[in-house]
């Protein structure tokens, strides 16, 4: 009780610049994950919120997706769970480059999964799926799809929570209304999206 405890130093929130967010996406152009990048980048959503992405929850036609559920592993196993916090449910609009790259999407998981019918795991109706339908394991999307990204783009590493910093550097930067962003991003509090 006499010692006062040392602050923990804020760390810098790093966003990816314009140059290398144009050169991630040049990359990115005609990878199986292509949609995925894209989306990340242009609405900040969560991993989990990506990976429990349900067509049903995709509305190309107006250019929205609804957060509705988040995907993690627990003891080797995907669990759809509802997401972090209540105001984590929620509509996000899409931008144009995502609607165009999430239609690309479809029409090849569509074509995939006519030729691969006896394996592909429909059961989930999942937006981003491995080779065989089945959920996208987190761990091997940062550890190997994300790094060899960057790597190839010749970009410095940072994690993939680096994609909501970007999404939401960019919109405050544009004009976009800080509650707004609050609200894409699904933080609780203004404060988190503007610290």
């Amino acid at each position: 009780r006499l010692v006062k405890p040392p602050r923990v130093p804020k760390r810098e929130i790093e966003a990816f610049t314009e140059d290398e967010l144009r050169s991630i996406l040049n990359i990115a152009s005609g990878n199986p994950l292509e949609a995925l990048y894209v989306t990340a980048l242009t609405t900040g959503l969560r991993q989990g919120e990506l990976l429990g992405l349900r067509w049903q929850d995709v509305d190309l036609k107006i250019g929205t997706l609804h957060v509705r559920r988040s995907l993690m592993w627990v003891g080797g196993k995907p669990i759809l769970d509802s997401p972090k916090t209540e105001s984590s449910q929620r509509q996000v609009r899409l931008s144009p480059p995502a609607v165009a790259s999430l239609r690309r999407h479809r029409s090849a998981q569509n074509e995939l999964r006519l030729r691969l019918a006896d394996i592909w795991r429909p059961e989930h109706d999942l937006v981003f799926t491995n080779e065989a339908g089945g959920p996208v394991n987190q761990s091997n999307l940062s550890k190997r799809g994300w790094r060899r990204l960057l790597e190839n783009a010749g970009v410095r590493y940072r994690n993939f929570n680096t994609t909501r910093h970007t999404a939401a550097t960019i919109l405050l930067k544009r004009g976009v209304h800080p509650k707004v962003v609050q609200e894409m991003l699904g933080h609780s509090s203004i404060m988190v999206t503007l610290d």
